[in-house]
């Protein structure tokens, strides 16, 4: 049965993080808000918690996951960028932003895209979520908390627990977020590639 947690969304309560952060390592699931919509997350080393994040989901190995970083910083450290990206990545981040870049060896195969060797990664800006990735100590591979056969993302922490009870290990309630995804950005082109419209005005990194 999952356990829920409910923080303040803004000052999230650090002994509750903590909690959530040892369901994490013992390999459980968990449902975190975003400054997006809920998200599904995970330990990037726990391979069978990654399974069953794609099983729950109802994803195959191609669909791209999400890592969850604390900061620019960390992006580096598992994904291949070069000064162009940077400085986009610079201007973009923390946001409701996703964006496909190279994956480096840090990724474990069954995390990065099978053909392309990619990875989406984003730094939030909601501060449970990050608060979350501070207390996992590394970033989270995530999805949006979209249930099997749905289009709609989940933004209601006790409809989560509802429905998901006996397949999370938690739940963390920080209110309700929006039910519009991040926008997706390809970076591995020579120019930015936009792959789905979600939050975030594009007319602030300049693209239309």
């Amino acid at each position: 049965m999952a356990q829920l947690f409910v923080v303040h969304p803004k000052n999230p309560q650090v002994r509750l993080l903590k909690q959530a952060g040892t369901l994490l390592a013992k390999g459980g699931l968990v449902a975190v808000p975003t400054d997006s919509s809920y998200a599904l997350v995970a330990r990037l080393d726990d391979k069978t918690a990654a399974d069953s994040l794609r099983r729950l989901r109802g994803l195959d190995e191609r669909h791209h996951l999400t890592l969850l970083c604390r900061d620019l910083a960390e992006i580096g450290h598992f994904a291949r960028v070069d000064n162009r990206q940077y400085r986009f990545l610079k201007l973009a981040t923390p946001g409701p932003w996703t964006f496909i870049l190279e994956a480096t060896r840090e990724v474990p195969r069954r995390v990065s895209h099978p053909s392309r060797k990619t990875i989406g990664i984003r730094v939030p800006s909601h501060m449970v979520a990050l608060g979350l990735i501070e207390q996992a100590g590394s970033p989270l591979i995530s999805t949006t908390f979209i249930p099997e056969g749905e289009d709609v993302p989940l933004n209601s922490a006790q409809e989560i627990l509802d429905r998901y009870a006996n397949q999370l290990a938690a739940v963390i309630d920080g209110g309700p977020c929006s039910q519009i995804p991040t926008t997706v950005i390809d970076l591995t082109g020579p120019e930015p590639e936009v792959l789905r419209r979600g939050q975030g005005d594009l007319s602030a990194l300049g693209l239309s």
